[in-house]
């Protein structure tokens, strides 16, 4: 799957409808290196090529999050509205404005699966799905494959999208008032997926299904995907060279069985308390080089990694086995905060192996404050966006290729810090908070 854009509007802190495009422009980098390394090209002769990465930028509170939030939300209507009556729940609309506190949510994905375009929405509120579309691209020329108006199916291709007049025979056959096949707080799309004949459409959510979405820090669920992974030898070697390369001086990673009468007591609380029966459960031990008094290494010594090793240390262990999946099957990625307790350096190097020849077909994108990654050695202009809110509340996404007349020689990261691309914060005058009680 390759993302070509995704829209979204009326949802959280985003009054107007935005879209984040993954498409290259046609322009010119400093290096031509970059505009061949950081573009996955297009196949079939099509004139689109796709960013293999993309930085979102902009100040604390600014809306950065509520990107990565949006592709959360829409995933996972699609994937559990059949199932779940209370996913619309998930949906947050613009409450800074009584123009869009009536209105839905908007949200839509154009895509490649298959070497074929997609252009896949839906309109919402808490309640009801009020609109749903599918159009495809087999050939020349975009076709509608459905568009639904609130419960109704307005219009169906019954040659490219067959399987959707197969699930409408089957509506019409229902008699009852109140059909629980097609529900109006479920996708028509998510209901077709759910019938053996519904292969395209299966097909598709799955492919949305394979975005890796890594929205927060020290998830739990992280950590134990990371230690069952070190089950499968290629995963674990991918692990273990990702920390060396790291420069995080571990020379192992290991899962034990163990019993809660067996931890050792230098154990941290919240570890222990995951081991409060006498179950046995999986303990992470990390090895590393011990020396001797000549500065000679012939033994290790073993630590439980979640006590003894660093929260950067933690955060690179538990995003490793996402970034082999990434890169080994060509998903895209997508990873808020992504600088967090890393170094710059470390960050640059993650940056690189995603823009590098030897990533055949994975997109990056992520929110970030590390303006060392601002430069035209290592991004293009166009895969560089700022996040901003207005007077009124409301976030803006803008892409840096959007300014005209930046130079391809210029500093982008200093041009930022300036505040010539917006997207930073206005400060007010911190030394007025000394002795506030005294003035008080």
């Amino acid at each position: 799957m390759k993302i070509q854009e995704f829209s979204f509007g009326n949802f959280k802190s985003f009054k107007d409808i935005q879209t984040l495009n993954l498409s290259s422009a046609k322009i010119k980098s400093k290096y031509q290196d970059i505009d061949i390394q950081n573009v996955i090209a297009g196949k079939n002769n099509e004139d689109i090529s796709f960013l293999k990465s993309k930085a979102i930028y902009g100040a604390n509170a600014s809306g950065k999050s509520n990107i990565i939030k949006a592709f959360v939300t829409f995933i996972r209507i699609v994937k559990t509205s059949v199932k779940d009556e209370k996913i619309l729940h998930l949906v947050d609309s613009f409450r800074l404005s009584t123009e869009t506190e009536n209105q839905p949510s908007f949200f839509q994905i154009i895509f490649w699966f298959k070497n074929t375009k997609y252009r896949y929405g839906f309109e919402l509120d808490d309640e009801n799905i009020t609109a749903e579309w599918l159009y495809g691209k087999p050939k020349d020329r975009e076709l509608p494959f459905f568009i639904r108006d609130n419960q109704q199916i307005i219009e169906l291709d019954k040659t490219n999208y067959g399987e959707g007049d197969k699930l409408m025979t089957l509506l019409k056959d229902d008699e009852s008032e109140d059909n629980e096949i097609f529900r109006s707080n479920s996708l028509f799309l998510s209901t077709l997926a759910t019938f053996g004949f519904g292969k395209l459409s299966k097909q598709l959510i799955d492919s949305f299904a394979s975005m890796i979405i890594i929205s927060g820090l020290g998830h739990q669920g992280m950590y134990k995907v990371a230690g069952d992974a070190l089950s499968d030898d290629k995963k674990k070697k991918y692990i273990i060279d990702f920390l060396k390369y790291g420069d995080i001086g571990i020379e192992d990673v290991n899962a034990i069985e163990i019993s809660s009468d067996d931890l050792p007591n230098d154990i941290d609380d919240d570890i222990r308390k995951n081991f409060d029966n006498k179950k046995k459960r999986k303990l992470l031990i990390s090895t590393r080089k011990k020396y001797n008094e000549d500065l000679i290494s012939k033994d290790t010594e073993s630590f439980t990694f979640g006590s003894h090793e660093s929260e950067g240390t933690q955060k690179l262990f538990e995003l490793s086995p996402f970034i082999y999946e990434a890169l080994k099957n060509k998903r895209p990625i997508i990873i808020d905060e992504f600088d967090a307790r890393f170094h710059p350096l470390l960050t640059k190097k993650i940056l690189q192996l995603f823009n590098s020849d030897e990533n055949a077909g994975s997109q990056l994108i992520f929110t970030t404050h590390d303006t060392n990654l601002l430069s035209s050695d290592l991004l293009r202009r166009d895969q560089i966006e700022f996040v901003e809110k207005d007077k009124y509340g409301a976030s803006h996404l803008y892409s840096l290729v959007q300014f005209k007349g930046i130079r391809n020689t210029a500093s982008f990261e200093k041009d930022y810090i300036q505040g010539k691309y917006g997207a930073i914060p206005f400060l007010g005058d911190f030394s007025k908070l000394i002795n506030t009680e005294e003035d008080a």
